[in-house]
């Protein structure tokens, strides 16, 4: 092979990449390129991303930072890649995936080809049933702390593939853009939002958490989903004793757990024996775990800790149909309204009522509430009477049940 090509990457693997992530969309990264922009002269992009990358001298840019809100009021720095480094991060994906992958723990639920969070949050549940104690760890600024030297040495150890860990070594290090402008070198973590990122991050946390808890502490059950991790105690003394060996191996790895989001919750019925002093809740993937009753396959009622929609969760899905000004667009018909929005809400309902669906009632009750405002509004004979505006959705709820997904949930 000519010194110009020193790797051997088929034109193929390149044009696969490139179908995944149009089909994933995105925005644009620091060079403002959309994916319509990149695909005005496709043929010559994806020819120049071979040839840069089969030649060795594919420098990935500086990754575009935007800051987005996190539910403790914070903010959270998303990466994002261009559209030619997200198409050049899946051909190093695609060949380091199926390597990794197989390797790590089965209660690694992140990111994970047949994984799921719904997967996790089940797990959580029966789990919580079996023990009456829960280490609900957070790990402090994860993706901005990720070790580089470590993580490049657990690379190497599964793969031997020269282009691979060049580029991994060259998107770690690459540098982030903010929204000024102003270009920053990148001395540890991966950014938040890149295509290679997840795996990378999987990798590491296998070695740092998964693969050490199996070591360690072969009969404690967690369930881990990127960096949000649940690990279930059978007393307080054993939740006390892992906790603080927990906190000595992340800070052994280039880690921290933050202490005042990481937390020992009871799981039991708190008013059988009483643990004051602990909470009785905590938060996994959306869902908040607590005691609460509900209704065996027998019809009889029982007290469970189990998970339901978070209010944090909520009042993200709040703001969200308030923004979209449903009320006052009056130029869209009931069925327009259903077009573009229940396809957002249908995800919802999917995710979010998957456990506990009652909790979905009040977002139910609030998108009734926005319609019969839209409709007072569209249909000046309803004048100000709220009452009959609600009613006239009630029945058109009841000839179409499925013209929004929230309506379909309604007996539960």
């Amino acid at each position: 092979m000519s010194k110009a090509k020193s790797f051997s990457i088929s034109k193929q693997a390149i044009w696969r990449a490139y179908e995944r992530v149009k089909a994933k969309g995105g925005s644009s990264g620091a060079d403002r390129q959309t994916i319509a922009d990149f695909e005005r002269n496709l043929k010559k992009n994806l020819y120049k991303i071979w040839n840069r990358m089969s030649s060795g001298t594919y420098f990935p840019p500086p990754v575009k930072t935007v800051a987005i809100p996190k539910k403790d009021g914070g903010r959270r720095m998303l990466g994002i890649p261009t559209v030619a480094d997200r198409i050049a991060q899946t051909v190093v994906k695609e060949e380091l995936e199926p390597v990794l992958d197989p390797l790590f723990h089965e209660d690694s639920y992140g990111y994970r080809p047949g994984k799921s969070a719904h997967q996790a949050v089940e797990t959580a549940k029966q789990r919580c049933w079996r023990n009456p104690w829960v280490i609900d760890l957070d790990i402090k600024g994860f993706f901005d702390n990720i070790d580089h030297d470590l993580l490049l040495r657990a690379v190497k150890h599964h793969t031997k593939c020269e282009w691979i860990l060049l580029y991994v070594e060259r998107w770690l290090k690459a540098g982030t853009m903010a929204e000024d402008g102003t270009v920053t070198d990148r001395l540890t973590g991966t950014p938040q939002g890149g295509v290679v990122s997840p795996l990378l991050a999987n990798l590491f946390l296998h070695y740092v958490f998964d693969a050490w808890m199996g070591r360690a502490f072969p009969g404690v059950k967690f369930e881990r989903y990127a960096d949000d991790i649940i690990v279930h105690c059978r007393s307080l003394q054993e939740a006390q004793r892992l906790k603080g060996a927990i906190e000595c191996r992340m800070i052994e790895c280039g880690l921290a757990l933050n202490p005042e989001k990481t937390q020992l919750v009871f799981c039991q019925n708190r008013m059988k024996t009483g643990e004051p002093g602990y909470a009785s809740s905590f938060d996994f993937l959306g869902f908040t775990f607590r005691q609460r009753t509900a209704k065996g396959p027998n019809g009889k009622r029982f007290d469970g800790f189990m998970p339901a929609i978070s209010e944090t969760s909520r009042k993200n899905i709040r703001d969200r149909m308030k923004h979209w000004g449903v009320q006052r667009s009056s130029h869209l018909s009931i069925r327009e309204i259903s077009e573009r929005f229940n396809p957002v809400i249908r995800g919802w309902v999917g995710y979010f009522g998957k456990f506990y669906p009652r909790e979905l009632r009040t977002l139910r009750t609030q998108w009734h509430q926005i319609l019969t405002k839209w409709a007072m509004r569209k249909y000046k004979h309803f004048n100000r009477r709220r009452t009959n505006a609600g009613q006239w959705i009630n029945e058109i709820q009841a000839r179409e049940p499925k013209l929004f997904a929230f309506w379909e949930t309604d007996g539960e």
